[in-house]
């Protein structure tokens, strides 16, 4: 028996708490969690399934530019969604750029607009 048996959630760092939840709220449609504590600081929960994305609202100490073009080649979250081609759709309505997984599965990879990178893979049915 592994001793972690699973993962509860996901911070990403973000420089402006309303701008994350417009990617990751109203484009990707995460629904906000209200039984999580209060932060400290500005920030929001996101759930996701069993699991959650925490937004965190505090100075980033990575550097945004200069990280590859390919989220693939970055660190970045991994999150399934059951119709690609309407992610794509709604990203180049919003003018998210992206890339397609270079391994040919129907996945592709995005910024949020922090520079998270982001992976969206296609559930199989």
């Amino acid at each position: 028996m592994a001793l972690v048996s699973g993962m509860h959630h996901v911070s990403l760092l973000v420089a402006d708490t309303a701008r994350a939840l417009g990617f990751y709220r109203d484009l990707l449609e995460l629904p906000m969690s209200t039984a999580r504590p209060g932060l400290p600081f500005p920030g929001a929960w996101l759930e996701l399934g069993a699991q959650q994305i925490h937004l965190l609202e505090l100075p980033n100490p990575d550097p945004v530019e200069g990280r590859p073009e390919h989220g693939g080649r970055d660190r970045h979250v991994a999150l399934t969604v059951t119709d690609l081609d309407l992610i794509a759709t709604r990203l180049d309505a919003a003018g998210i750029g992206f890339s397609l997984s270079r391994s040919g599965r129907r996945a592709l990879f995005c910024r949020d607009p922090d520079g998270n990178a982001v992976e969206l893979i296609e559930a199989t049915q």
